[in-house]
């Protein structure tokens, strides 16, 4: 199995804090990227699709509650998860950071050890939710036909992803509609 180096992207006005986040997530086995603005970051995420975002609130022209929420109204980047890092500590600033659509929020100074778990945890989670349910007789996934059991094996090859199985409803009508348990199951 090929081991894949995940990207982050970290979003902050402050070139000092971008070289620390960058020398410590590349030195924990991450890839980074780096932008000292949200136009920045919007423009990179068209052509990259980072693992996650690690962004800053207190930027100038487009603070970072903006840029989430750019990121959370686009299809294509909705799906990435967004950690708030920034000096702001007042509630109603942690709450807003949600309200946007970040997934934690991690006030400076933080804690090294913490902030590398929370970023490992909220990748991980990104991971597990592209997990797609598949039949386990027929490999067919809803409105695909027949192409998953391809990429399965294409994913626990070249992935330390896993599927997950179960059977569709078309198989168990297949497999188990003449028991009479079945039938009695569906009524």
């Amino acid at each position: 199995m090929v081991a894949t180096k995940r990207l982050i992207l970290a979003v902050d006005d402050n070139p000092k804090n971008l070289q620390f986040l960058g020398k410590l997530l590349s030195s924990n086995g991450f890839e980074v990227a780096v932008a000292q603005s949200g136009q920045q970051a919007l423009n990179f995420m068209h052509k990259n699709e980072p693992d996650l975002i690690l962004l800053d609130i207190m930027m100038p022209e487009m603070d970072g509650y903006a840029v989430c929420e750019k990121i959370k109204a686009n299809l294509a980047t909705r799906h990435i998860p967004v950690i708030f890092l920034t000096a702001r500590t007042e509630s109603r600033d942690v709450v807003k950071g949600f309200e946007a659509g970040g997934v934690d929020y991690v006030t400076k100074p933080f804690n090294s050890e913490e902030l590398l778990a929370r970023v490992r945890t909220h990748v991980e989670v990104k991971i597990l939710r592209g997990l797609l349910p598949i039949c386990s007789r027929c490999k067919q996934i809803r409105d695909d036909q027949g192409f998953w059991e391809q990429v399965e094996i294409y994913f626990e090859t070249h992935s330390g992803v896993t599927f997950t199985h179960s059977i569709c409803p078309e198989c168990m009508d297949k497999l188990y509609g003449d028991a009479d348990w079945y039938r009695k199951s569906q009524k």
